[in-house]
């Protein structure tokens, strides 16, 4: 028997954030993509937005759903570019408590086997606030399905060995708890 075997698949609420100015939910690809992966998956689609490329009502959505206990997960796409309009990664910033380097490196690693250097150009970020993990990924949907099948599926399903990310929900606030 595999070690897979001996845990039961826990499902993850997960909230869906699209940031675009020009997108609406007809044209959300990448938010498409993401919630079909996470369905297919066996998680919950807590809840679905699509805002514009503003870094304050990024951030204001961010730590709502971070206050929300029906969330467990955020994963935004879109506007971790380098224009000038591109502001997610700073909105993220703006709310994590912890950021969570790695992400970052696997994910361009990932995409370099995909699209070679011009990995370089995104700024794929990933943290935790309030309990809560948080990923921005660029608004492509094959980034969005590269980064779930190559790195979030995985991380995001208990019974992923030797570690993933739903192990140790119960601890990531656990600074907020000790006086």
């Amino acid at each position: 028997m595999s070690p897979e075997a001996t845990r039961d698949f826990l499902p993850v609420r997960i909230a869906i954030l699209t940031v675009s100015d020009t997108r609406g939910a007809a044209q959300d690809r990448s938010g498409d993509v993401l919630v079909a992966r996470l369905t297919q998956a066996g998680h919950t689609l807590a809840d679905r937005r699509i805002l514009r490329d503003e870094r304050d009502e990024i951030a204001t959505q961010l730590r709502a759903w971070c206050a929300d206990p029906g969330i467990d997960v955020v994963i935004s796409t879109g506007g971790t570019g380098l224009t000038g309009r591109d502001v997610t990664v700073e909105a993220h910033r703006d709310v994590y408590e912890k950021e969570i380097d790695a992400f970052s490196t696997v994910f361009t690693i990932v995409s370099m086997n995909k699209i070679g250097t011009s990995a370089v150009q995104s700024r794929a970020t990933g943290g935790v606030a309030n309990g809560t993990y948080l990923f921005a990924l660029p608004g492509s949907p094959g980034a969005c399905g590269d980064a779930w099948d190559e790195i979030l599926v995985k991380q995001l399903d208990y019974r992923h060995r030797p570690c993933n990310f739903v192990e140790i929900f119960p601890r990531l606030d656990e600074h907020q708890r000790r006086k």
